[in-house]
């Protein structure tokens, strides 16, 4: 991770791509939201959606494992390079979660993070506030997951 001071407002980062299959949706389902147009495909088709489909859940949990695994990448060159790695912190949450359009079996989605504002944190020294938006976009091109983050970040010793 780079210090709050080497974070630009505006820099926008693919963390990762995903492709939603018929068995892992289930199998997500079957443990976290037992809805049957996560389940069955008969009752998916006869449900809003039309036919089986992600939990919106499913498709947040995939940005967290892309977006943690991302950055254990990006944090390992920075180390190989001898470049100091700045540490994580807590979130204090997120806000505005949209689930815009459903995932569906086959879905391939791009997630992506954009750093819209930073600031110093006012209750811990030696560390800021960053907050990003998130998104995963399918590819069609289509958004389909939307949310607002904040996270602590160590300012540079």
């Amino acid at each position: 991770m780079e210090y709050l001071e080497d974070v630009e407002i505006g820099a926008k980062t693919v963390v990762g791509e995903h492709t939603f299959t018929t068995e892992e949706i289930k199998e997500f389902a079957r443990q976290y939201d037992p809805q049957p147009f996560h389940l069955d495909e008969a009752a998916a088709a006869r449900s809003l959606f039309g036919r089986l489909c992600a939990s919106g859940w499913h498709s947040a949990v995939m940005w967290m494992r892309l977006t943690v695994d991302h950055h254990r990448r990006r944090d390992a060159e920075r180390r190989a390079r001898g470049e100091p790695v700045a540490r994580l912190g807590l979130s204090p949450g997120f806000r505005e979660l949209k689930w815009i359009k459903p995932v569906y079996v086959g879905d391939t989605i791009t997630y992506a993070s954009e750093v819209t504002a930073k600031r110093l944190s006012k209750s811990r020294p030696g560390w800021g506030l960053m907050t990003i938006r998130n998104t995963g976009t399918n590819q069609a091109g289509e958004l389909v997951l939307s949310f607002v983050s904040t996270a602590f970040v160590e300012c540079r010793p």
